[in-house]
């Protein structure tokens, strides 16, 4: 017999969803509730501490709550918030900040200074990556990955409210075009499919399927800037196989450039006097490229082959691309008088902390897309770094995902 327990949402957690106390004091996670919402709730997962658990009902509303946008939200894995006003949504983005630096990091606590909101709450994503699964008897479904069941595909059409109108008219054209079976399509039972807008249009990455597609039917059916594919058992960057690559079709470029404007806008502003940098993790080179512009002697470090030959392209000559690890290339790159690390999810490797506190580049700014991760790594130097100033920034409203910049000082020499 399935659990059934009525409690009262008293926060969001990080991942979106809301946190609630059993009877029994376990606390448990419910997605889709909102804070002062009571509600009744399916224990799913039962852990000695804590417990996940699915809405069956909302009894009583919290003044929080809204209705969502998107008419799939109640099965979709996609978005977790667009059950919260957007200024709520920016509230708790803040509020999850504050807490991971305090409870993981140690920090004293200290004012975020709320969200930086995206000019865009919705219509924002210039790129969507969808899974296609092929079932049997010639059924096709494609679509986001399911709230609590991500083995699951939840089929999208035109329903979504993330991804801009270009991209949005060509994912609903794809699905016309790609006919019985998907057959247009390479053959294999999963397919990724990631569609993507820039200055040329919009391009479709397809991931996954056998090798020797034959690409024109498709091209021939849907207008597209360029189709790439990758098969299931090949390695590196996908082929192009029908129009032109362009400028930005196979670089790092945010999701959501309005937002990312702000946000590199305002890592630029902290920088100081020219000096010499090290911009870790530096992607396409957007930091590196703008310092060494402006009078910077700057190295740039990054594992991405793709990525380090748009850095280097157009480059000025103060700027230098190292292709590796950070934990390889950061000490021999150092001395700095600023460190920008811009890692991925997981965070800083152990060795790039410890590189960082023997070195100590008298300024570092920190920007991360997990404020776990973040708390974590500079908890862990925070007996050599003081930490000057936090701001959040907003680049996936509608999720519970949140961009943090945070400027370290050095406490003293080396």
């Amino acid at each position: 017999m399935e659990e059934q327990v009525e409690v009262t949402v008293r926060g969001i957690a990080a991942g979106g969803a809301g946190v609630a106390d059993l009877p029994d004091g376990r606390v448990v996670f419910v997605p889709r509730t909102a804070p002062g919402d009571r509600v009744s709730v399916r224990i799913e997962r039962s852990k000695p501490r804590w417990a996940l658990g699915s809405l069956c009902k909302v009894l009583e509303p919290s003044k929080d709550r809204r209705d969502a946008l998107c008419a799939l939200y109640d099965t979709c894995g996609g978005c977790q918030l667009q059950h919260l006003p957007y200024e709520r949504q920016l509230e708790w983005k803040a509020r999850i900040v504050g807490d991971a630096l305090t409870r993981i990091g140690g920090l004293t606590p200290m004012e975020i200074g709320g969200v930086v909101p995206s000019p865009l709450e919705t219509g924002y994503r210039n790129r969507l990556t969808f899974t296609l699964r092929r079932l049997p008897g010639g059924r096709v479904v494609a679509g986001f990955h399911a709230l609590q069941r991500s083995a699951h595909v939840i089929d999208v059409h035109g329903e979504c409210v993330l991804p801009r109108p270009a991209l949005l008219e060509a994912w609903r054209a794809l699905r016309s075009a790609w006919g019985t079976g998907a057959r247009l399509l390479p053959a294999g039972g999963r397919l990724r499919l990631t569609l993507r807008e820039d200055a040329g249009g919009v391009s479709l990455v397809v991931e996954g399927g056998a090798v020797g597609w034959s690409v024109g039917p498709l091209a021939a059916a849907i207008p597209l800037a360029s189709i790439w594919h990758r098969a299931g058992d090949e390695t590196g960057e996908p082929r192009l196989l029908a129009g032109s690559a362009g400028p930005a079709s196979t670089a790092f470029v945010q999701v959501n450039p309005e937002a990312a404007r702000l946000l590199v806008d305002h890592v630029l502003g902290l920088v100081g006097p020219a000096g010499k940098a090290v911009d870790a993790y530096c992607g396409a080179g957007e930091y590196a490229r703008s310092l060494a512009a402006t009078g910077w002697e700057v190295t740039g470090l990054e594992l991405d082959p793709v990525a380090c030959a748009a850095a280097r392209q157009g480059s000025p000559e103060r700027c230098l691309v190292l292709e590796g690890r950070v934990e390889d290339l950061l000490e021999e790159a150092l001395p700095a008088d600023l460190l920008i690390v811009n890692p991925p999810r997981a965070g800083l490797d152990p060795e790039v902390v410890r590189i960082m506190a023997a070195h100590r580049p008298a300024r570092v700014i920190y920007v991360s897309c997990d404020p776990a991760t973040l708390a974590r790594d500079v908890g862990a130097l925070s007996d050599v770094y003081e930490t000057r100033s936090v701001r959040c920034f907003d680049l996936f409203p509608q999720t519970a995902h949140v961009e943090t910049v945070l400027v370290l000082e050095a406490k003293g020499p080396a």
